[in-house]
């Protein structure tokens, strides 16, 4: 294993890599996965020094950790940090059917996700979403029992917004937010993200290629796969995908002139946008992965971060990032001015 840059998740977190790949695109919702080319993926993350490995107990409902499981047989467990998301309610056919994060559901989700990973405990364990029916504190206090016990070493959270990191925090402190934050998706900055550095609580970003969107990969023409939910998504239809095409343009001028692709650009804007965030890369291939180790590589100056800017401000994005009824289940978007 090489040695790449750390970053600490919060005041009392986990020390991880800068870079952390995030495994949902090995087992669901981005269309078909080669499943031996994934676990090499996993293998060349963690031989590039990549520690934090990001999933959830609902990605292929028990296939991604089984995945991780096997790419991880014969490693140190202890040189790896898994972060795992549970609480969304999915059916066989898939169908997202809820979230249940009460204090029971919370407690059986870990014993199955411990055995699925064949560990005997997680890094960081966290909600997928706030459940509207649960106190943050209930759950929150849930968990926090189970780091108690030694099966969770931190707590985290996903996708929620100021005033329900501040109730959490009130409970047990909080590694991390994971919560999309790209070029493109950029509305935690207002609110979510200065109240976040209040409370010394990290942001693991995902999302940081808006889906694809900002890879430098995509065309407009580009066919997608029935199980590829990025075929709903509203950014990726019609006119909505001209125009953030055009901005994925603008940006490759100004890589190009740094000797960089699309997507290294991309994520180094998001790492270089505070030493509290870790931004996790969806590669599913060994090739896209090297790619997005590149971007480590990469200093942006004030320069280069105003021209960013210019090219991509805030806002500029056509369409939201979920369809309708997914952005009305984010806590995190409640309060977000001008929500993208």
């Amino acid at each position: 294993m090489t040695a790449i840059a750390t970053r600490k998740l919060g005041r009392t977190g986990p020390v991880t890599s800068a870079l952390g790949l995030g495994a949902m695109g090995m087992s669901d919702l981005y269309g078909p996965a080669d499943e031996a080319e994934s676990i090499a993926t996993v293998h060349a993350a963690l031989d590039a020094g990549i520690t934090l490995i990001d999933t959830g107990d609902f990605y292929g409902m028990g296939h991604n950790e089984l995945l991780i499981n096997q790419a991880l047989r014969g490693r140190d467990r202890a040189s790896v940090e898994l972060s795992v998301k549970y609480g969304a309610q999915r059916g066989p056919d898939g169908s997202w059917i809820g979230v249940d994060t009460r204090p029971a559901a919370t407690k059986t989700a870990l014993a199955y996700t411990l055995r699925r990973l064949g560990t005997d405990y997680v890094d960081v364990y966290r909600p997928a979403r706030l459940d509207p029916n649960v106190p943050i504190e209930e759950t929150v206090g849930a968990i926090a029992e189970l780091v108690e016990a030694g099966y969770v070493r931190h707590i985290g959270l996903s996708e929620v917004g100021a005033a329900t990191l501040r109730r959490a925090a009130a409970v047990h402190p909080i590694s991390d937010l994971q919560i999309e934050y790209s070029l493109l998706s950029r509305t935690l900055e207002a609110e979510v993200l200065p109240t976040a550095r209040e409370l010394g609580i990290a942001v693991t970003a995902y999302g940081v290629l808006s889906r694809g969107l900002l890879s430098g990969h995509w065309s407009a023409d580009r066919a997608m796969d029935g199980s590829d939910f990025r075929g709903h998504s509203p950014r990726f239809q019609g006119e909505n995908l001209t125009h953030n095409l055009t901005l994925v343009e603008a940006l490759r001028k100004i890589a190009e002139a740094k000797g960089a692709t699309v997507a290294q650009v991309a994520i180094a804007w998001v790492a270089a946008q505070g030493q509290d965030i870790v931004a996790l890369v969806g590669a599913r291939r060994r090739e896209r992965l090297t790619e997005a180790l590149g971007a480590l590589r990469i200093e942006l100056d004030a320069a280069d971060l105003a021209a960013i800017e210019a090219a991509v401000p805030a806002g500029a994005a056509a369409g939201e990032r979920y369809a309708a009824a997914q952005m009305a289940s984010l806590d995190s978007e409640q309060s977000a001015p001008g929500a993208h």
